[in-house]
Formats: C-alpha cells, structure tokens, sequence
C-alpha cells in the first residue's frame, strides 16, 4: 500500500490526540493479528465475538509495529513506549483509513454483491482480466465491514483493477460497504432468498442488494441479473441507469446455445463459443455476470474465451472431487434455497442418465428466520423431485427436509438424520458404495467439511 504518517492517519481517522513524538512515524501496512504483524505496521485492534484486539497490543508492539489505532484505555506497560492512536471505534477508522487508500491509489474498482455466486464470479474476473492488467482480489470471503477495508488496503499502488465482494444479512450494510469501495462498476449477481433472519423477506433483500449502486462513481457502470423481476423493477424505480445480464431476450449481455457436458458446461456468448469446466447453471450465470464486467472494461470476448477454458475450480463451491471411485459434489461453503436447487440440478447433469446411486449429505441452511422450517420443507420436495437415492441428513432443520423428502418421494428413497456432522461421520461408511455421486451440501454451521475429510479416510481405508 501507499505510505502513510501518522499524522494523515489522524486526519483521515479524525483523531485529535496524537502524541508529538508520533507524528512523524510512518506506516505501509496495516494488520488486525498480531501472529502476522511485522515491524513498521498499523496495528488495528479490533473487537470481535471471540477475541479482542485490544489484549494482543503489546505482542504488535513486540513485533515492531509503528503504532496502535485502539478504542479501549491500553495503558502505558501495554503500550511499551508504542504510539497509542485513540479512535471511538476501531472499525470504522479501519474503514475510513481503506476508504482513503482506494482514493488516492486510483486504481479501478470492481464490486460484487448478490445471494449466491459472489465468489465464483470474482474468481472468474481476476482470473480473466489478471492476463492483461494487474490485478488484486479479495483474499477468500473478505465481504464485510472488516474483509472489504483490509481487500483495498493489501491492494498495491501499482495495482489496475481491485475486485471487491460486498457481503450482508442486515439491511444497511452494502450502502455502508458500497461508500468505502466506491466502486467503477458495481454488479448484482441475483436475489434469492437468504439471510431472511436478518432482512424479514426478499424484497428487503433486493432493496438491500440494490443499495450497492449507491456508491458508485459518478461516471460508474452498474450492471444487473435482467431476469429478477423484482430486482428490475427496484433499480428501475431508483432512476439509477443500468446494465443487464441474463437469458431474458432484452438483457444486454446473454447466453445461447446452452448445454451441458458431465463436467463441463458449453454456451456462446457473441457467437464464440465458451467452454467452461464447472458444472451447474449456477455457474453459466456467473460466467455471465463476469463476462459483462470484463466487457466493460474492454476485454475481448475471445480473451474471455480462452481464460474460461483454464479456469480452477473455487473450493467448497461446485468443486467436482474424485475420491477413488467416489464422485463428490463438494459445496459445502454455505447453503440457501437457491443454491441448494443449482447444487442439486449440478448433480443431476453429472450423471444425466441415473446410472449411479445419488447421494445428498444435506446440512441445514442457516439464518432463514421465520421461513426456516417451510424453506426446508420446500427442499425436501426438490430433493425427491431431484430423484436422490440415499438421503442422509445432518441438523435439526435437515431433519425437516428429509421427512418432506420422504413424503413427497413416489419412489424408494431411503433417509438417514444425524444430529450433528460428527453423527454422520460415525455412521458414514454404512450409506456409502463404490462409485456413488454425492452431493455434500449445507451452510457453515453444518461443518461438513469435515464429511469430505471422512469420505477420503474411508476410501483411503480401503
């Protein structure tokens, strides 16, 4: 990053007291852990559910740290002879201080928000636009009010493009977000039910997602999913001009010619054709949505083409596992309605024919509020209408769709409910068979990472 004193720090952060021996003390980097603080940092000491900055100040001081932002009275021992800078909350000066870098290193911004597909549609840009300019991208989910600053403070100046996800489950946030990143171009991926604990129903979500515009440069593109009505009529009535992506006849930016191949998904786009290894229409989606930024900043589609054919495969999104004879669907970084029914059309175009066992290691999906016990019951129609052969699931709210799943079956499905993954780990080996698909799939709280640790223990056991 940029150079900084401390006494911008102070102007940028508003803080008035800084002792005269610190003023002229500078910084490059800033760091939140004092595990990875190297000497002439900002040490940010902020406060969160499981630990408090604030307790590990002298361990910054002790690797050199140049000064400390903190909320909280450190005393003069913590402090160690270290410039102690004090801000009413660490957080927001994180942010003002991220906000700042990102105007004065005047590199292009690229924001992305949406229910589902964030990820994979970063991965896709930085991947696509890095074989032409120098690009920096969130490291992993860094979408919030902490991930954002920190994603345009580790950019370089030298950097072009920095590639931004903006992450919420409460109304506010990504207008909060929106105005630190101050986005180039700014893009919706979709709008679908998540998040319902914090947002009470979709079109709260909408008008939330929809926020991000408000950031935007004045000269800024602003690009939308053309086939969520509700998401088009909210931007529309806005007045905020816009672009579209989608397989509506007037979107500015679609696919044709779409079809499937195992592994491998084929469509064109301006008649070439692009071939992509991720499966799911999930992704086709998110492949669209990030060929209309790189559009926008004037990537040709046949570069674009060629990136998609390489592109790697996003952990624990859509990520195709072979485990000795075991196909695994491994999608178990987070889960909502929408991404459950693009997880399980995926694992229906692995194996088009049925000509495997299917199997769906089912977590709950969390943060659905009021809805969960009813979203879950509409999973379990999906699942039966999915023609899974073995479902086995893990959670209370699971427990729901399985017995849903079940019910609405006019087949032999066979259901097992585990209370916890570390249930369905023990057990694991009874419901599993060579050359089985499974399809692992539930939000973070399921922790069934670990079930696709077991499923290599078990085949590695053989």
């Amino acid at each position: 990053m940029l150079k900084f004193s401390i006494a911008d720090l102070a102007r940028i952060c508003k803080i008035h007291s800084v002792p005269p021996e610190c003023v002229d003390h500078a910084f490059r980097r800033v760091s939140i852990d004092s595990r990875t603080s190297k000497a002439g940092d900002c040490f940010f000491a902020i406060e969160g559910e499981n630990f408090d900055g604030h307790d590990y100040v002298r361990d910054a001081f002790a690797k050199g740290a140049a000064c400390a932002v903190v909320s909280k009275n450190i005393d003069a021992k913590t402090a160690a002879g270290g410039c102690l800078l004090r801000v009413e909350d660490t957080v927001k000066a994180l942010g003002q201080l991220g906000r700042e870098y990102r105007r004065q290193a005047g590199f292009t911004v690229v924001s992305i928000t949406g229910s589902v597909g964030k990820t994979t549609t970063r991965q896709m840009i930085y991947h696509a636009l890095s074989r032409r300019f120098r690009v920096h991208q969130s490291p992993a989910s860094f979408n919030n009010h902490i991930g954002l600053p920190l994603t345009l403070l580790g950019a370089h100046p030298d950097d072009q493009i920095v590639i931004t996800e903006l992450g919420s489950n409460h109304p506010g946030e990504i207008s909060y977000l929106t105005r630190l990143a101050e986005p180039d171009i700014a893009i919706v991926t979709n709008v679908h039910p998540a998040h319902l604990e914090g947002f009470g129903d979709l079109q709260t979500i909408v008008k939330e997602k929809s926020s991000i515009a408000e950031g935007l440069r004045p000269d800024g593109i602003f690009i939308i999913n053309g086939d969520i009505d509700a998401l088009m009529s909210t931007v529309r009535a806005k007045g905020t001009p816009f672009k579209t992506f989608g397989q509506s006849e007037d979107c500015d930016y679609r696919t044709r010619k779409v079809r499937s191949d195992g592994t491998v998904s084929r469509f064109t786009i301006e008649d070439i054709e692009i071939v992509l290894p991720l499966a799911g229409p999930g992704n086709i989606e998110n492949a669209l949505a990030a060929w209309a930024v790189c559009h926008s900043l004037d990537l040709g589609i046949e570069d674009f083409a060629r990136a998609m054919e390489t592109l790697p495969p996003v952990s624990m999104r859509s990520e195709i596992i072979q485990i000795g004879t075991l196909t695994v669907l491994n999608d178990c970084y987070n889960a909502n309605p929408a991404s459950m029914r693009n997880a399980l059309d995926t694992l229906a175009q692995l194996d088009p024919g049925h000509q495997r066992r299917r199997v769906f290691i089912c977590g709950d999906m969390a943060e659905l509020g009021r809805y969960a016990e009813h979203l879950h019951t509409e999973l379990g129609k999906t699942i039966a209408q999915s023609r899974i052969d073995i479902l086995l699931a893990v959670g209370p709210l699971s427990k729901i769709a399985a017995e849903a799943a079940q019910a609405s079956a006019d087949y032999d499905l066979h259901v097992k409910c585990f209370a916890d993954a570390h249930s369905a780990c023990q057990k694991l080996h009874e419901f599993i068979a060579d050359s089985d698909i499974i399809l692992v799939k539930g939000s973070r709280i399921a922790k069934l990472e670990t079930v696709i640790e077991r499923l290599k223990e078990l085949t590695h056991d053989k």
